[in-house]
């Protein structure tokens, strides 16, 4: 095979970007366990910032050693968990997402990518995953689909600077672009519904069919689940959160005839608001 050929043959299986000087087949590694009490050890370190104190108490990160990257998925799930319960505030849980290393998919990406938007926003976005824009330059929905995703909210007067807070089913780019499995969603599951949980937003949107699926846990096409509110809750909220579910961005870019559905889902959204409003 010729290096041209070789060259797309890895664009085609997902490799468009390298990020070390030799390969590395990170899921065939293995942590150490202790034999002690079954522990499972991280091998490597990450930097975690410094303890500081809320108005809750003072809130240590957790450190490298006890969010490990190569472990079973109902371990990584569990630990997730644990460290969503003990993020008190939306910056102790943004620290404790930038700490874990539980999910594989973070090893490749280049920047954990969290939020953007007003977190006193009434109205909060979920996504899929980042993007390859998104992954550079760590911030939500910042390439061609967060442009699409801008337009469309300001046709119905809302912003993303005043009135909308954005975030992912998953913090980091899945290789390739491609859609995060199961196993990684339920992992960052966790971390997504505290998310939900410290902005009690007045309105959930969910954007695409993965994000949609790991919230709503619903086996069914964006196709069926559109145009309807739904009732979200999670084990951290009092109350249900009213909810939309809209085609993703991306796909309206691959596929414009929607693009009339969305302004339908828009109207949806507005309606919900002012009822939410009266």
């Amino acid at each position: 095979m010729d290096k041209k050929s070789l060259l797309q043959w890895y664009l085609d299986a997902g490799v468009d970007e390298a990020i070390g000087n030799e390969p590395v087949q990170y899921f065939s590694m293995h942590a150490p366990v202790s034999s002690e009490v079954g522990a499972i050890t991280s091998i490597n370190t990450v930097p975690v910032a410094s303890a500081h104190t809320s108005s809750l108490g003072t809130y240590a990160p957790p450190s490298p050693s006890s969010t490990p990257l190569h472990h079973t998925p109902s371990a990584a799930v569990a630990m997730a968990r644990s460290l969503a319960d003990g993020a008190r505030t939306l910056e102790e849980l943004e620290e404790t997402v930038r700490a874990f290393d539980g999910c594989v998919i973070k090893k490749t990406a280049s920047k954990t990518v969290f939020s953007d938007g007003n977190p006193k926003a009434r109205v909060m976005i979920i996504g899929e995953a980042p993007g390859a824009q998104e992954d550079k330059e760590g911030i939500p929905f910042c390439g061609a689909s967060g442009q699409l995703l801008d337009r469309m909210f300001a046709a119905i007067g809302l912003s993303r600077k005043n009135d909308v807070y954005i975030s992912n089913s998953v913090f980091w780019r899945p290789p390739g672009n491609r859609t995060p499995n199961p196993e990684e969603s339920a992992i960052c599951l966790p971390f997504v519904e505290k998310h939900i949980a410290l902005i009690k937003p007045a309105l959930l949107v969910l954007c695409g069919g993965s994000a949609t699926t790991s919230l709503l846990n619903k086996d069914a096409s964006i196709s069926r689940l559109r145009g309807k509110t739904y009732d979200y809750t999670n084990s951290y909220i009092d109350s249900p959160i009213k909810t939309v579910v809209m085609y993703h961005p991306a796909y309206l870019l691959r596929q414009p005839g929607h693009k009339r559905l969305a302004w339908n889902d828009l109207l949806l959204v507005e309606n919900v608001l002012k009822g939410l409003s009266s």
